[in-house]
C-alpha cells in the first residue's frame, strides 16, 4: 500500500514531465520524494542504478527519465535515441525488480505506435505496423521499455504499469530551437518574431499533420493516479482524445503571443505522422480525465516562458 510516508524515487525529476509530477505529489502531501541529477547519478550506468536503489530503498519507482527531442534531434542522433534510452529505462526496471521494488511507472509516447495505424490510437494497436521514421529509434526504446513492465508484470505480478502520453507541453519546457518539439519552439519563434517588429515566423512542414496536445500538470496527475490505485492493465494512453491541425496551432500561439506577422510553411521540411490521437477510453473508465484545456495550457506555459526569459544561456532556457 502507498501512503503519504512512502519513499517515491522519480527518474528525471528536473525535467518538464518530473518536476510536475514532484509538484503535484509535494501539494498532495507525500513527504519522501527523492530524486538525483544526471551528474549525481547516470541512468546509463547499471552499477550507479543498482547502488543508488540499494541505498535509498524507494517503495516506488517512477521513471520520467528519458532523452528526447524533435524531429531534427531524432534523426540527426538516432544512436543516442535508441541506446541511451533503452540503458536508462533498463537499468531502472531491472533493478527495481531485482531488488524487490514492487510497484514501477514507465513512462513513454504515443510515437510507439504504428505511423498509418487507426485513429483514435488504441493500446491494442502496439506493434501491429511499422513506425513513424523520423522518430522511430525513440519509439523502438519505448515499446522495449512497455514491453519490459509487461513481462514482469505477467512473471512475477508485481504493479509494473506503462503511462503513454500524448505530446506534451508546459512549464519547464525546452525551448531550445535545435531539440524542442513543436508547441515550445512555436511559442519562442512567435516571440521571438514580435520583439523584432513581428517579423515572418517560418515554420516546418505544411501544418496539416493533426496533433494532440496535454498540459504537463495533468500528466502529473494521471501518474499520481497510478500510484495511487492498482490499474487492472500494464498499458494506459493519457491525453485528451480532441487533437487540431498544426495550422491551427500556430495560428492559436500566434493569437496569443500578439504576433502580427506572416507565417510560411517550409514544406521541403518533414512533417512526420499524419495524426496521432489517443483512445483515452480506458483512462475515463477508471477515472481520470484531463482538467486544462489547450488555450489555458499555452496562456500558462507562455506566462512561465516570459517569467524565465532571463535565463537564456547557449541558445536555450534553463528548465
Amino acid at each position: 500500500m502507498i501512503d503519504k510516508d512512502s519513499i517515491i524515487y522519480i527518474a528525471g525529476h528536473n525535467g518538464m514531465v518530473g518536476s510536475a509530477i514532484w509538484r503535484t505529489l509535494a501539494a498532495q502531501g507525500y513527504l519522501n520524494i527523492i530524486g538525483a541529477s544526471s551528474k549525481e547519478l547516470d541512468l546509463r550506468k547499471q552499477k550507479d542504478v543498482r547502488d543508488y536503489i540499494r541505498k535509498t530503498k524507494p517503495d516506488v519507482i517512477i521513471d520520467a527519465a528519458a532523452k528526447v527531442g524533435g524531429i531534427l534531434a531524432n534523426n540527426d542522433f538516432p544512436y543516442q535515441f535508441l541506446m541511451e534510452n533503452m540503458q536508462i529505462q533498463n537499468n531502472l526496471i531491472n533493478e527495481a525488480h531485482r531488488l524487490g521494488v514492487d510497484k514501477f511507472i514507465f513512462l513513454g509516447s504515443s510515437c510507439i505506435y504504428p505511423k498509418l495505424a487507426p485513429q483514435p490510437l488504441k493500446e491494442e494497436y502496439l506493434l501491429t505496423g511499422p513506425l513513424e521514421p523520423t522518430n522511430e529509434w525513440y519509439a523502438l526504446a519505448k515499446i522495449t521499455g512497455v514491453k519490459a513492465c509487461e513481462s514482469i508484470r505477467k512473471q512475477f505480478d508485481k504493479d509494473f504499469v506503462s503511462l503513454m502520453p500524448t505530446n506534451l507541453y508546459g512549464t519547464h519546457d525546452n525551448f531550445d530551437l535545435n531539440s524542442s518539439h513543436v508547441m515550445p519552439a512555436m511559442i519562442r519563434k512567435f516571440y521571438e518574431a514580435k520583439q523584432n517588429n513581428n517579423a515572418v515566423v517560418v515554420l516546418w512542414g505544411t501544418g496539416t499533420p493533426k496533433r494532440e496536445f496535454l498540459f504537463v500538470d495533468d500528466m502529473a496527475k494521471a501518474v499520481v493516479y497510478a500510484l495511487e490505485n492498482q490499474l487492472p492493465d500494464y498499458l494506459y494512453n493519457v491525453g485528451t482524445g480532441e487533437d487540431l491541425t498544426i495550422k491551427e496551432l500556430a495560428t492559436k500561439i500566434q493569437k496569443i503571443i500578439g504576433h502580427t506577422g506572416e507565417i510560411i510553411w517550409d514544406d521541403t521540411k518533414p512533417d512526420g505522422t499524419p495524426r496521432k490521437l489517443m483512445d483515452v477510453s480506458k483512462m475515463h473508465n477508471i477515472g481520470w480525465k484531463h482538467q486544462v484545456d489547450l488555450e489555458d495550457g499555452i496562456k500558462k506555459t507562455y506566462k512561465w516562458f516570459l517569467e524565465n526569459i532571463e535565463n537564456f544561456k547557449t541558445n536555450q532556457l534553463k528548465g
